[in-house]
């Protein structure tokens, strides 16, 4: 008995880190375990709800939505109009503009969480999920802010996303600059900008929408263009530029869609090269299905530009102590950078996985709409680069998927206990 209770203190001990103050417990969940509270693992949350399937979300920050509650600019406004941006079973409150803000669209997935009842483990970061081939059952353990929690699970689904970590280029000179340098994860208004000389990397709709916000602050933006990009009105004809293409897209093949969408484009915005945005020699949807690259819906940033208020500049060179040098060997005097610079996902950092995932660029290997299911109840949501229509998509396929497998266990249970007990 002694020796026991020498064994049970020394358990305790082994677990018990009196420094970090970490108690390492297992929890088993019944049903799937969700990695993310945004948009697409509320989505798959709900659609398992709706089919009768549990399911647990892990959140590594204190609420849903992270990303557009913390990490976006006070000025956003969703790019596509409301009903290609709703997630399943449950449609946009019908006073809600055509094009939500920020405020309103985390509040519409506060009302989403609220109503079938997510409640996701909020603080809890994923450290790794492996795959335990003896048991049949996956592994992921937690740390949060007190303990280390390890849950097994028969089902995991990846809803981490796309844009779970800034990506932050590395710049000849960064370090000698004086001036401010940030990301736009950590920009929220161009207020504090005001009468300042800005360089905007990247311009992508953040880097666009980052330089507008800026010129109406009374800030001095100047963007950088390193790549060709499609530039489109954000509506035309009266009807919204995405919605427009999806319709014409039944009809018609892409690329006489790609030709009608850059002839519109020229007559209401001109030639977009002769302010410094070259096009694409492919068109923007055939570029978008083929590399993932979204054109850019322009709200007001190329006026501003054409009146010289917004300047384009060529690739960034290097940065000095004050200045900017540009590959065209031009220089300027500078008092902040910010690196619209896109996002990335986190997978392979800490899923022990490399057949669903690249482990390259954190994206399911195999293209749209192929890359939700893996093995070994492994499955992806949200990275089909197709926005929240291919998070509504992923989320449907998933449930499904998972219902099945879930009335087939419960079958066989009721089955089992059913049996006589001279059987058993």
């Amino acid at each position: 008995m002694d020796y026991l209770k020498e064994m049970e203190g020394k358990s305790l001990h082994d677990q018990f880190d009196m420094k970090n103050i970490k108690i390492i417990r297992s929890v088993w969940v019944p049903g799937p375990v969700i990695v993310g509270a945004g948009p697409s693992g509320l989505a798959v949350a709900a659609c398992l709800k709706e089919r009768g399937v549990p399911s647990m979300i892990l959140e590594r920050a204190n609420c849903i939505a992270s990303l557009w509650q913390n990490k976006t600019y006070d000025r956003l406004c969703l790019h596509l109009p409301k009903e290609f941006c709703e997630l399943p079973l449950k449609p946009f409150p019908e006073d809600f503009p055509t094009y939500p803000t920020k405020q309103q669209f985390v509040a519409y997935l506060e009302m989403y969480a609220k109503e079938f009842g997510i409640k996701p483990q909020f603080n809890a970061t994923v450290k790794s999920a492996e795959y335990d081939h003896n048991l049949g059952f996956w592994r992921v353990r937690t740390l949060g802010l007190k303990e280390e929690i390890e849950y097994l699970c028969q089902w995991l689904i990846v809803a981490t996303g796309e844009n779970a970590e800034p990506i932050v280029p590395g710049i000849e000179g960064s370090n000698d600059f004086v001036g401010t340098i940030v990301h736009t994860s950590s920009y929220k208004s161009g207020e504090v900008f005001h009468g300042k000389r800005v360089l905007v990397v990247g311009c992508g709709n953040s880097g666009m929408e980052v330089c507008l916000d800026l010129c109406n602050h009374d800030a001095r933006p100047s963007l950088v263009v390193r790549d060709a990009v499609h530039v489109l009105p954000r509506e035309m004809l009266g009807k919204s530029t995405f919605g427009l293409s999806m319709w014409l897209l039944k009809w018609l093949p892409i690329r006489l869609v790609d030709r009608f969408l850059l002839l519109v484009s020229r007559v209401l915005l001109g030639n977009t090269a002769h302010l410094g945005l070259t096009r694409p020699s492919l068109g923007p949807l055939q570029l978008k299905n083929k590399s993932g690259k979204t054109p850019v819906l322009d709200v007001g940033t190329l006026a501003k530009i054409r009146t010289g208020e917004i300047k384009v500049c060529t690739g960034l060179k290097r940065l000095t102590r004050n200045t900017a040098e540009f590959t065209d060997g031009s220089v300027g005097d500078f008092d902040a950078v910010i690196l619209a610079t896109g996002y990335k996902s986190n997978v392979p950092s800490w899923l022990k996985d490399n057949k669903l995932f690249s482990e390259k660029n954190g994206l399911p290997r195999r293209e749209f709409p192929h890359g939700w299911k893996g093995e070994c109840g492994l499955y992806s949501v949200g990275f089909t680069k197709r926005g929240l229509l291919g998070t509504s998509m992923d989320a449907r396929k998933i449930s499904e998927d998972i219902e099945c497998s879930w009335k087939a266990e419960a079958k066989h249970l009721k089955d089992l206990y059913s049996l006589p007990t001279s059987s058993l």
